[in-house]
């Protein structure tokens, strides 16, 4: 049993918070029901697999033990918690700590608000574009230094339009990146999902001049206006500049 199966088996369990049956698990994969019912034995032996009494399965207690383990004890979500729980409080939204990875950008930690009856469909560990959320330009800022780069960048691959406010060329794009790099701030104003605007500002957790991800709070746009935020950037960089730098 190759250690790449196992991992594809244990990738699709994770996108079937329901559960999934043999017969569907082996459809998405693509692969023999007799290869994929080896790898699910794999994963039921170490726990990272369960199988209920009507014949589907999910994932194991063990797994989401040792990734909720994992994810608390990473030195950057120890140090960034403390910093998204206070925002969350300050502007009664959600606060985020992402990264840059690719095209997309990840996120490795979220607090939601202590109130308030909607809430953002993010997820620690979901993904989105990186050109349309204020996250992602203000890392692709820092991570490319001239119109040059960001046009060679976006001719890579697609900017998919996520609104209708989404930047989708490469000019635009460029142009965009230059008001960040200028100002040291980013805003994402209903570009990657509608009634959704955020401002991200850099975090500096590994060095005083790189940053190593961004912390960005993000609120629906019919409670918090964008202008909500950014008339309040003094003081949500005042509390993100707190992180401290290890020596």
């Amino acid at each position: 049993m190759g250690a790449e199966r196992v991992l594809a088996v244990l990738t699709a369990l994770a996108r079937q918070p329901a559960g999934v049956g043999l017969d569907e698990l082996a459809r998405t994969l693509g692969a023999p029901k007799p290869t994929v019912h080896r790898a699910l034995a794999v994963l039921r032996r170490t726990g990272f697999a369960v199988q209920h009494s009507r014949g589907r399965y999910e994932l194991g207690d063990e797994f989401l033990r040792l990734a909720f383990a994992h994810h608390e004890a990473r030195p950057e979500h120890l140090r960034v918690q403390p910093l998204l729980e206070e925002l969350a409080v300050r502007h009664g939204e959600t606060a985020h700590y992402a990264v840059l990875d690719g095209r997309s950008v990840v996120y490795r930690a979220k607090v939601d608000p202590p109130s308030g009856a909607a809430r953002l469909t993010s997820v620690i560990g979901g993904r989105n574009p990186a050109h349309c959320t204020a996250v992602g330009k203000l890392l692709l800022a820092h991570a490319l230094p001239d119109d040059a780069a960001v046009l060679a960048w976006a001719a890579a691959g697609e900017l998919a339009r996520r609104t209708d406010a989404t930047i989708v060329t490469g000019v635009g794009l460029a142009a965009e990146l230059a008001v960040v790099r200028a100002r040291g701030w980013a805003v994402d104003d209903q570009e990657n999902e509608p009634g959704v605007h955020c401002l991200a500002v850099p975090a500096f957790l590994g060095s005083p001049s790189i940053p190593s991800g961004a912390v960005s709070v993000s609120a629906l746009a019919y409670r918090t206006p964008l202008s909500t935020l950014v008339d309040d950037l003094p003081a949500i960089r005042a509390i993100v500049g707190r992180t401290p730098v290890p020596a």
